[in-house]
């Protein structure tokens, strides 16, 4: 199954401005754009046919051919990621069996993440989307406490059910646990990573149904599946030794930089 990876890059962010052009500097001191390095994540992964940036802006095209990554623009109207994959994916001719939105905030996306999110998908017939989550300790969930504490919003938690199919996804810490945790202690609450892994037909589907209230209130994308009746699986992934967090806000830069250094990442 040919598998294609598309990175939506959006310069006019709504909270972070020129979000994907911001550098983040690795354990030696090189300093990379947000871009580059979830592109570098993207070229990691084992199985993928191809890679692509696909943007609507002359910058990042600019940024990203620089460093040697394909390019597909996109139009200004895509109103989120999966609705830019989609519009790439059409643009090479909706040819492959399997499209990974990896979203441009993510560089710290290990990529068993992925492959392990591709793998899922195709050993699960009834999921049409396929989207990774990661148990969370007691550090990333009392992370996740203190950005909704200060006001700002923090990662996504997931709820699923046995099957592993989403119940729903939140930008609130849920399921409520009512109590805090050490630091390497596991908690009950999944932090949902921001990589989807899609049928070419429910992608393809994704642009024609109008935006739900859920979708409104939450700022979550993938819940527009859910509203439609659509099936999201969660995979669980494993961090081994790992540190994961996606840069949302100005805050997040020097705890990802933290991260990187910690873990002897350039």
């Amino acid at each position: 199954m040919s598998v294609l990876i598309a990175i939506p890059a959006r310069y006019a962010s709504t909270r972070y401005p020129g979000k994907p052009l911001v550098p983040l500097t690795g354990a030696s001191g090189q300093a990379r754009s947000l871009v580059e390095r979830s592109w570098r994540a993207a070229m990691a992964v084992k199985g993928v046919d191809r890679v692509v940036i696909a943007t609507d802006d002359a910058r990042i095209r600019d940024a990203a051919e620089a460093f040697g990554a394909e390019v597909v623009m996109t139009s200004e109207t895509c109103a989120n990621g999966t609705e830019r994959c989609a519009e790439a994916h059409a643009a090479f001719g909706a040819g492959h069996e399997i499209v990974v939105n990896l979203q441009g905030d993510a560089p710290l996306t290990p990529p068993w993440f992925i492959e392990d999110l591709i793998a899922g998908l195709r050993a699960d017939p009834a999921a049409e989307v396929a989207t990774p989550v990661l148990r969370c300790e007691g550090r990333a969930l009392n992370g996740f406490l203190q950005d909704r504490t200060e006001g700002r919003v923090g990662g996504t938690t997931a709820v699923f059910d046995r099957r592993g199919h989403a119940l729903y996804f939140s930008k609130e810490v849920i399921p409520y646990t009512g109590r805090r945790y050490d630091d390497d202690a596991p908690t009950p609450v999944f932090h949902h990573v921001g990589v989807y892994a899609y049928r070419p037909d429910a992608l393809a589907a994704y642009p024609t149904w109008t935006p739900g209230p859920l979708e409104g209130l939450e700022g979550l994308e993938q819940l527009r599946f859910l509203e439609n009746g659509r099936s999201v699986l969660c995979v669980e992934v494993e961090a081994r030794g790992r540190q994961f967090w996606e840069l949302n806000n100005p805050e997040d830069v020097p705890r990802i930089e933290s991260m990187m250094r910690e873990m002897g990442l350039d």
